[in-house]
């Protein structure tokens, strides 16, 4: 006997919740493709990336939350130097 003997699936929910995925996922292929294309332009501007993406992540934070990291950076900068 099947653990889902007593299971009743919409089949139109299914449909629905999958179309609606399948939308979301064909959404983000494209929206990823624009930020490789937006990527793209910033460097042939001679723009560096790796500092573009770094600036990016440090606005996705608090304020406080950055200025934290950045002070355990520098006290680590200077244990170095000694």
């Amino acid at each position: 006997m099947s653990n889902f003997d007593n299971v009743t699936v919409s089949a139109g929910l299914i449909k629905q919740v999958v179309s609606q995925i399948e939308t979301l996922e064909e959404q983000k292929t494209n929206l990823l493709a624009d930020i490789r294309d937006t990527y793209a332009e910033a460097k042939a501007q001679g723009l560096d990336i790796a500092t573009l993406k770094q600036l990016i992540k440090l606005r996705k934070k608090k304020k406080e939350e950055v200025a934290e990291q950045e002070e355990l950076l520098e006290i680590y900068r200077r244990a170095l130097e000694q």
